[in-house]
């Protein structure tokens, strides 16, 4: 797991120095004019409580306290934070980007190109209106493509950003790392990264955001078996309530035998923004799971039934008592402050119980769906 965080850190830092070169290296061809702030959204995305969204693993049980003879329930949901930080962040490089081109008058902006200060390879960047994708025509589309490969069969496509502004943001971000900077080879050649984010919400949320994962080099010489391949995640805002579902594939893993490799970290998630407290639950099924049912995800596929399944496999004359003893911090579901986890099962206060509620309503993705993935570019 700190290996993805660093890949996901190189991700964030390969779109920066690209931002950086756009804002550098093309002021001779396209002169800085006044910013036309009233076309260029101020955000593109729901952030999350940290309560729920953190890089960091800290936490261990402060509550139930641990023992080396006890499953920690931070051990169990420290990477769940770690997931759903990283699809957050994801966002936010879309933001930066925008951010980058608020200098220039992005109506009357057609083409620029400009080599690249981070890999040495020719950039072209596109601002284009009225583009039609997947249904809706976009009132703006940003296009950077890696023009040293548009030959290629991708394009050479690095990013594509389409918005509208009206009656309310709404956007689709597209980036593909390997074609923003070719030196970053962490994520390989065929990882993209797709955020969906309306401002207006729906029926239920004031705001939604979709992230979507695919095709993270998991299988690289360096990678642990617990690599992440692919990444689904669905957020929604409704006031100080932020309610996150979802699924990550990891096509290596496996728990304590060899005969059962590659399953979803799915889970469901609400956190209260102003109090910083988050309540989660987690499920393991198989990535080649066909199924959408909570029941199935989170219930048949609980944390405490396939460690149960996969101990016994291995220590079929191990005792309940024992296996009880081990599991103590699996029962759903998870409860969080801004340090981390706290304990499971038992609510710590009044605090946490409409999130406990909230997420009894929610469901995370159909595995296999995650597990096939593809996100394609205009």
């Amino acid at each position: 797991m700190k290996k993805l965080k660093s890949d996901f850190r190189l991700l964030l830092v390969a779109a920066l120095v690209l931002i950086l070169s756009i804002g550098l290296t093309s002021c001779d061809e396209n002169p800085e004019i006044v910013a036309q702030q009233e076309f260029l959204p101020e955000s593109f995305g729901v952030d999350i409580p940290s309560s729920i969204s953190n890089p960091t693993t800290l936490g261990g049980g402060r509550i139930n306290g641990r023992t080396e003879e006890e499953l920690s329930g931070d051990a169990i949901y420290r990477h769940l934070r770690l997931f759903i930080f990283i699809g957050e962040a994801s966002k936010e490089i879309t933001e930066d980007i925008i951010t980058a081109i608020k200098t220039y008058d992005i109506e009357s902006l057609q083409v620029i190109t400009y080599t690249s200060d981070d890999d040495g390879r020719s950039k072209t960047l596109t601002v284009t209106q009225n583009e039609e994708f997947e249904g809706t025509t976009w009132e703006y589309m940003l296009t950077v493509i890696d023009a040293d490969s548009e030959g290629e069969a991708d394009g050479g496509m690095a990013m594509q950003v389409f918005w509208n502004n009206t009656p309310s943001l709404k956007g689709i971000s597209i980036l593909k790392p390997y074609n923003i900077n070719r030196n970053d080879t962490e994520n390989g050649a065929n990882a993209i990264y797709r955020i969906d984010y309306n401002a207006g919400g729906n029926d239920v949320y004031d705001a939604t955001m979709e992230v979507s994962i695919a095709g993270l080099a998991f299988d690289r010489p360096n990678a642990d078996e617990f690599s992440m391949k692919n990444l689904r995640m669905f957020v929604g805002r409704k006031g100080d309530f932020v309610d996150v579902y979802g699924n990550s594939n990891h096509p290596r893993a496996r728990l304590l035998d060899e005969a059962n490799v590659g399953f979803n970290w799915a889970f469901v998630a609400s956190g209260n923004d102003a109090l910083n407290l988050g309540v989660a639950e987690v499920g393991l099924p198989p990535s080649n799971l066909d199924e959408s049912g909570r029941k199935v995800l989170l219930e048949d596929y609980s944390v405490r039934n396939v460690f149960t399944a996969r101990i016994k496999a291995v220590f079929p004359n191990i005792t309940d008592a024992l296996l009880d003893a081990y599991l103590v911090n699996t029962n759903p579901p998870g409860f969080f402050d801004k340090d981390g986890f706290i304990r499971s099962e038992l609510s710590p206060g009044a605090d946490w119980n409409p999130m406990a509620e909230r997420i009894q309503s929610l469901a995370p993705y159909n595995p296999l769906e995650t597990t096939t993935l593809e996100i394609k570019f205009k």
